[in-house]
């Protein structure tokens, strides 16, 4: 697979990470009384990774411009659902219409919810990503890795817990609190997968050697 080949597949892969979250932001999944995250948060997290992949291997501008891709992509699924949700119903197939309302039917608290974590989170990650990258001269890919990871999905996680839940479930920061940990897992074991697609292979190695060589 060529470079240009795999930025393709991390745009997919991260846009339809982006979709699919959205489709499942409004299940809360219960593992105690208290231990309660949206279904999303799996999904989501991989998000993260693909960011910090595009970020190390294509660069700072390229993360950016794909984070813009990810918003028109959700700004467009968005508007397909709600558009597939006006079209009349066959009278034979109500049940199917309130079932499409029920999970693809997004009110505009969740919307709102999703685009403001989604912008502030994403960029901030980039944001450390670069920073600490600049500040270990390269090194350490762990390391911005996860540090990037961690703050962003921090960020993320509050602002869109307190919009879409605040009011509506008995403890948003028992609920922030949850969400995090989850996250804080799934960053720790992504990071052997960021080292994989990250990595650099022989024929890689070599085009770039011959490149730096004088004609």
């Amino acid at each position: 697979m060529s470079k240009d080949q795999k930025l393709i597949l991390l745009n997919i892969i991260f846009a339809t990470s982006l979709v699919i979250a959205n489709v499942l932001a409004g299940k809360l999944v219960a593992f105690s009384e208290t231990f309660v995250v949206p279904a999303a948060v799996v999904v989501y997290a991989v998000s993260f990774l693909i960011t910090d992949v595009i970020h190390e291997e294509y660069g700072k501008q390229q993360a950016k411009q794909t984070i813009i891709f990810g918003f028109v992509a959700q700004i467009f699924a968005s508007i397909m659902i709600y558009f597939g949700q006006l079209l009349p119903v066959a009278p034979f197939a109500q049940e199917s219409q309130a079932a499409y309302e029920t999970l693809l039917g997004q009110n505009a608290r969740f919307v709102l919810a999703s685009g403001a974590a989604y912008l502030t989170s994403q960029f901030v990650d980039v944001y450390i990503f670069s920073a600490v990258k600049k500040m270990t001269s390269n090194r350490f890919k762990w390391m911005r890795n996860n540090l990037s990871t961690a703050s962003s999905q921090f960020v993320d996680t509050t602002i869109f817990i307190t919009i879409a839940f605040a009011g509506s479930v008995p403890n948003l920061w028992m609920m922030i609190l949850s969400q995090y940990v989850i996250k804080l897992l799934i960053a720790a074991i992504d990071t052997p997968i960021f080292y994989w697609l990250t990595r650099q292979n022989k024929y890689e190695q070599s085009t770039e050697v011959e490149a730096k060589q004088p004609a």
